[in-house]
């Protein structure tokens, strides 16, 4: 029987050593490496009272773009690919689209006429479907959309596009006392309606661009409509600006993946005191896209060759994770 007693007890210890092990383990799809231990030396520094980098709870704020950082931004950012839904859908009010550019691009599904409007040309489409509605209404599209709308080459939900790694990420920080920010260039309000569902991020923890909004009467009611005028670009050097006027203090971690966010790592980390900055390299044509240096969307060149010489830690998607999106971490 003692022979028994010692075998049931080493596969108890076993068990409760895997348990532990597994417990422990507080970004499970990141592979272990300098990335994933950069992260965690971070957090722990300054999370230890009384250590040389402690940061009181109050100043502990993270920020992250969102196309791209927290879920995927190819073949086209996912607020344009509602925008086109949206011009669609609004086209048998506007006959005159069908021979007015951009709109009969889309309308024809003629892509290389709808780059070739340019950034004047996208900017004409986000007016035209995102204004002239109150804004609890733009919050209503945008939820159905954000709802049903599937990723044309994943045949996936746009919110089930998100990567899991960066989901673990921000449950850790915040379980850590941090607060936890979207900076994106994206729109606020297009974002606002789905990020606390989707990234656990609160609708007043999201900065964005935005269009001016009008206070009015409508019916005897009050409402807040969205007018086509452009308020704020949250994008490049507007990051730091925005920043500064939604949150008043500069963060003590930023994370990002293109170009567009250099401004923003740039001034979190240049600050004295502990700092992090982490910019996300798509290198994973497998089971994502890979594109940097030359890409439409999502531009990384100036940040590859610049993360070294300032400390910011590239985080290969291809070799730091173990999954993308939480339907491949779930296959596994």
């Amino acid at each position: 029987m003692k022979p028994l007693r010692i075998f049931f007890a080493a596969s108890i210890l076993a068990m409760s050593s895997s348990a532990a092990a597994m417990a422990t383990d507080l970004l499970p799809s990141w592979q272990d490496g300098a990335t994933k231990n950069s992260i965690i030396s971070f957090v722990d520094k300054v999370t230890k009272i009384g250590g040389p980098d402690f940061i009181e709870p109050a100043d502990r704020v993270a920020v992250f773009d969102n196309d791209g950082t927290l879920w995927s931004e190819q073949p086209i950012y996912f607020q344009l690919a509602f925008a086109l839904d949206r011009v669609k859908a609004l086209a048998p009010k506007h006959p005159e689209w069908k021979d007015t550019q951009p709109f009969k691009a889309v309308l024809e599904n003629d892509t290389k006429a709808l780059i070739k409007s340019g950034k004047r040309g996208l900017m004409e489409l986000m007016m035209a479907s995102h204004v002239g509605m109150s804004t609890d209404q733009f919050a209503e599209i945008v939820d159905a959309w954000i709802s049903s709308a599937m990723h044309p080459k994943t045949g996936k939900l746009y919110s089930e596009m998100v990567f899991q790694p960066m989901i673990e990420l921000l449950g850790y920080l915040r379980e850590n006392g941090f607060m936890t920010y979207i900076v994106s260039g994206g729109g606020i309000e297009f974002m606002r309606p789905w990020t606390y569902r989707v990234y656990g991020v609160p609708p007043e923890q999201v900065i964005g661009s935005s269009v001016k909004v009008k206070y009015e009467m409508k019916d005897g009611n009050p409402v807040l409509t969205r007018l086509p005028e452009i308020n704020f670009i949250d994008d490049k050097a507007g990051k730091p600006v925005g920043i500064h006027y939604h949150i008043g203090k500069r963060p003590v971690m930023a994370f990002g993946n293109s170009d567009g966010d250099f401004e923003m790592l740039e001034w979190t980390t240049s600050a004295s005191g502990a700092r992090f900055g982490l910019l996300v390299h798509h290198d994973d044509a497998k089971r994502e896209y890979a594109y940097d240096r030359k890409s439409h969307i999502g531009q990384l060149d100036r940040g590859l060759d610049e993360a070294p010489k300032r400390g910011w830690s590239i985080t290969s998607m291809k070799s730091d994770w173990k999954c993308i999106y939480k339907y491949q971490c779930q296959a596994k």
